[in-house]
């Protein structure tokens, strides 16, 4: 049963959970912490070492996959947190850097250990791939071969990060390409790796920048957007896009905050938007496909959510295992922190609570 609908259909609270399930062991202090203040405090908890465990994806998966209720206990405690992002613009044109200051820019060391060579930050391929650097290879012959990328075209990358698909279609498609992103680090290192080819890096927000391009890609941007700008986000890609061009969207998109979003779901989103992504907002697919009013048409959509699953698992992998190489500069606590991150996205995606989306767009003639 989906975990959705697992949430939908209980009407009473959880049984306590067993120190033995049938998918792993879970030490008594998550569990308490758990049953006190949700996957918060399960978080807060690990982060400060008050327990640990060697198979955290999995103690993830199992509790994620409890069904519960919402309590009136930690009801208060979740609309005090989320009001803000019905109230306000937490993704203004003022506020367009501040998910870099709290996230990109913490250091290209740690992106450097937990990446792969491509430094390629989003969702992989798994379909063929046989390891980290097959999978975001194939991910990118993926997003060309739908946009269609031909010589001389001119090519707007919306979030480049530290300029992994700007080089690699300037290369192998003859293309030239803008990348916008808001992370001066991200800047600086995609400048120094492009700079070699007919690409251009910005240290931009989208909203500020104008152009003409033959196509548009977006990968795992659309997350710093927000409910408040989606509408403007597509008009103002639309606006960018020559007739006939296409724009492909990779987008990590849940139902989140909501009145049948899973209760897990949503205290998991409140502890990412305060400890990982500050002013994080995951769009609906209906947000994701009800473009009409942006000139763009949906042309195809494609979800491959179990490759993420195997994605952050071995971004994981490469953390724990470049960690002596990090250590001087970062703590303990934040080493635990990134780890309950990374392993708890892993189990949401596992259990279909999140998914992602690759969305190609067209635009007609005009």
């Amino acid at each position: 049963m989906a975990y959705a609908e697992q949430a939908a259909r209980t009407e009473v609270e959880p049984p306590t959970l067993s120190t033995n399930t049938t998918e792993t062991r879970i030490p008594q202090a998550a569990i308490l912490a758990f049953e006190r203040g949700g996957i918060g405090a399960v978080g807060k908890t690990f982060e400060e070492g008050e327990w640990i465990t060697p198979q955290l994806d999995e103690l993830m998966f199992s509790i994620f996959s409890r069904p519960r209720r919402k309590r009136e206990s930690l009801r208060w405690e979740m609309l005090r947190a989320v009001l803000p992002h019905f109230l306000f613009n937490l993704q203004s044109e003022r506020r367009a850097f501040e998910i870099a200051e709290g996230h990109y820019d913490l250091g290209n060391d740690l992106f450097e250990v937990m990446l792969d060579r491509s430094m390629t930050y989003t969702c992989g391929y798994w379909k063929e791939a046989q390891n980290l650097q097959e999978a975001q290879e194939a991910k990118l012959k993926l997003a060309c071969d739908k946009l269609d990328l031909r010589p001389g075209m001119r090519v707007l990358d919306v979030g480049c990060g530290w300029g992994n698909f700007a080089e690699y279609a300037a290369r192998r498609h003859g293309v030239s390409v803008v990348g916008l992103t808001v992370s001066k680090e991200q800047s600086a290192f995609a400048e120094r790796r492009c700079q070699n080819l007919p690409v251009q890096i910005l240290l931009q927000d989208y909203r500020q920048h104008r152009g003409s391009y033959d196509r548009i890609v977006s990968l795992e941007m659309i997350e710093a957007v927000g409910r408040k700008n989606m509408k403007q986000f597509y008009a103002w890609a639309a606006n960018c896009l020559r007739p006939q061009g296409h724009f492909l969207v990779q987008a990590i998109s849940a139902d989140t905050i909501s009145r049948t979003s899973p209760v897990s779901l949503d205290e998991f989103f409140v502890w990412i938007e305060k400890n990982i992504f500050p002013n994080g907002y995951l769009p609906t697919i209906t947000e994701l496909t009800t473009v009409n009013h942006s000139k763009l048409i949906v042309r195809h959509i494609e979800e491959f959510g179990s490759s993420y699953d195997r994605t952050l698992l071995a971004w994981s992998e490469n953390f724990e295992r470049g960690w002596s190489r990090l250590e001087s500069k970062y703590s303990m606590q934040f080493k635990r922190r990134w780890s309950f991150y990374l392993n708890s996205c892993a189990a949401l995606f596992r259990i279909g609570g999140v998914q992602l989306y690759q969305v190609l767009y067209s635009k007609g003639r005009e």
